[in-house]
């Protein structure tokens, strides 16, 4: 089995993001990440909209803005480290489960 995948019965763990990477490799990972993420709310809040102009889309409206805050502040954090040659560590891992 790959290591950056574990498995339980009903869960499964994915390592999506391990390693060291220069602020500019980080800044360029996080935003790629991020920039996926907010894509995916676009997309799903026009599909709800063809089928109902009407439908404000709320969960996908304070999600999209709560991610553009949240790579604006990444992004603020991460030009503001004085890393004097230093990498920054980057570990992020998403957990596959049933909902209860």
């Amino acid at each position: 089995m790959n290591n950056s995948v574990k498995t339980k019965k009903d869960q499964q763990t994915l390592k999506l993001i391990e390693g060291t990477f220069t602020k500019r490799e980080a800044l360029n990972i996080i935003n790629s990440v991020v920039d996926v993420k907010i894509n995916f709310h676009k997309v799903h809040r026009l599909s709800i909209q063809e089928g109902n102009e009407n439908d404000e889309c709320k969960f996908d409206n304070s999600r999209i803005q709560e991610l553009m805050e949240s790579k604006k502040e990444t992004k603020a954090f991460l030009r503001a480290l004085e890393s004097k040659g230093q990498n920054i560590k980057i570990t992020s891992t998403v957990t596959i489960s049933l909902e209860e």
